[in-house]
């Protein structure tokens, strides 16, 4: 793609050089006036800084609470927002973008603007931000008490982040990975790691102004049978990648499989791997949050069931120590959620991590054991990227996807090997069918081996590939294991 990928911060001339052809994208670009935006982020009472507010439920085991939410009209926008924060109880707010505007199709993006002021209605998945621009944008985040986030999907967010972190936005999700690889079939991984240096620099000139943004990576990554290993390995990656422009507040995060014991233990192991490899990297003075996402997955149409899946995503949000959980709402299974459905979700969630605040299992024994097992699949993975990218982590990273190093099941990309198969042991922890390329140790192979036996003995099956397929289901029809006849 003729880009000079590496993991050093970019210096000012090419970082203008850059943003000079960014601008030409849309025309809201002439909005934007970095040192007017400094002054404006300063502006912003401390209270609806995202960051301010991480650190805070960090410091006090809070477990906090925010929705997905958007829509294509700033008034009904607004609303919608207020109204979670008010009626759903929600601490921290979204603004979900548009499919468009993740795949830069801004014209298009313009017509659904259009589109829904003559229909009354929303006719986009989500908030057209870019069209509108910066000072819309600020009219957006200066209508609610509480901080609010951009989140979307877009393996070139170039334009998007200067947009809105101008517009008063306090937190930025996503990554070249993680908003890449799940996403998109054809764009390059050495590109959007490229482009998302851009997004990760800019944030660093903010800080280095003296405006803390939060920078999430996107933990989930497909949200199908992920081996917690895998997204936390690539939430590893995209942090240090972040810290190494100058990023200084970052949350990890992770999506939920099912398990309470390794959901929990994905969670302590991801804290404390970030942690590790940012002060391995000299990175010392990056502060680590995480989040938890309710399940990703398939979900029951039955209201009253899906707030059983709700909950119990809140309960393992709040056992494992989480610092915000992302919400799921009733509706998950019917398309794009009613407002009054997306607070149900928010208040059930706030019930049961409110019942469960004093409650930990961090420390119980057969969390602990998971997550040394997970750190030890971590280490394998790092270890091999930074060996065959001779210890740069950007050139690794590309690497090792195409030798399948580090691999994403059930991506759409065409830069990801492809090869590794999980499925669910019969406890219902996710577990390694195929290993594909992965730089495991035998012990740790013979390990997945022996789990995924235990399940096969026990429903008097072989282990195949019926498994994975009966696992993705299951929780639709009521269950965590696809049993055979379920």
């Amino acid at each position: 793609m003729g880009v000079n990928l590496q993991n050093k911060k970019l210096d000012d001339d090419l970082f203008y050089g850059i943003q000079k052809e960014v601008y030409t994208h849309w025309e809201t670009s002439k909005e934007v006036n970095f040192e007017e935006a400094v002054e404006y982020q300063k502006s912003i009472p401390e209270e609806k800084r995202f960051s301010n507010k991480l650190d805070l439920a960090d410091k006090e085991g809070v477990t906090l609470i925010q929705p997905r939410a958007g829509v294509a009209l700033v008034d009904e926008h607004i609303e919608l927002l207020q109204y979670l924060e008010t009626k759903g109880e929600a601490d921290l707010l979204p603004t979900t973008i548009d499919s468009y505007t993740r795949l830069n199709r801004y014209e298009e993006a313009e017509k659904g603007i259009e589109e829904s002021k003559e229909t009354g209605r929303s006719m986009l998945n989500g908030f057209p931000a870019l069209n509108y621009g910066v000072k819309t944008c600020r009219k957006v985040t200066s209508s609610v008490k509480s901080p609010v986030q951009v989140r979307h999907g877009t393996p070139d967010a170039r334009l998007l982040t200067e947009i809105t972190l101008a517009g008063g936005f306090t937190s930025y999700e996503g990554g070249g990975i993680s908003y890449n690889i799940p996403y998109s079939k054809n764009h390059s991984l050495e590109k959007s790691i490229y482009d998302w240096q851009y997004v990760d620099r800019l944030v660093g000139m903010y800080e280095e102004r003296g405006v803390t943004i939060n920078r999430e990576p996107f933990g989930p990554l497909t949200g199908t049978l992920v081996p917690p290993s895998i997204s936390n390995a690539v939430a590893v990656i995209e942090a240090l990648l972040a810290a190494e422009q100058g990023c200084k507040n970052i949350t990890v995060g992770y999506g939920q499989c099912g398990n309470l014991i390794q959901d929990v233990a994905a969670i302590k192991s991801l804290k404390a791997l970030s942690n590790k490899y940012l002060q391995k990297y000299g990175y010392n003075d990056v502060k680590i949050t995480t989040v938890f996402h309710q399940w990703m997955g398939g979900f029951p149409q039955d209201e009253s069931k899906a707030f059983g899946v709700i909950s119990w995503g809140a309960a393992a949000a709040s056992l494992a120590g989480a610092t915000k959980v992302i919400v799921k709402t009733p509706h998950e299974a019917m398309g794009i959620p009613t407002k009054e459905a997306n607070a149900a979700g928010l208040r059930a969630t706030k019930q049961v991590v409110s019942m469960l605040k004093d409650q930990s299992m961090l420390n119980v024994k057969s969390v602990v054991m998971e997550a040394e097992l997970i750190e030890k699949e971590v280490d394998a993975i790092m270890a091999a990227i930074f060996e065959i990218g001779k210890g740069d982590l950007a050139i690794g990273t590309v690497r090792a996807f195409d030798a399948g190093i580090i691999d994403i099941p059930f991506a759409p990309s065409r830069y990801t090997a492809g090869k590794v198969m999980p499925t669910r042991d019969n406890d219902g922890a996710v577990r390694f069918f195929e290993f594909g390329n992965l730089p495991f140790s035998k012990e740790i192979k013979d390990y997945h081996i022996e789990k995924l036996s235990e399940r096969a003995k026990f429903e008097k099956r072989d282990v195949n590939f019926q498994m994975v397929i009966d696992d993705i289901y299951a929780i639709g029809k009521g269950y965590l294991v696809g049993r055979p006849r379920q």
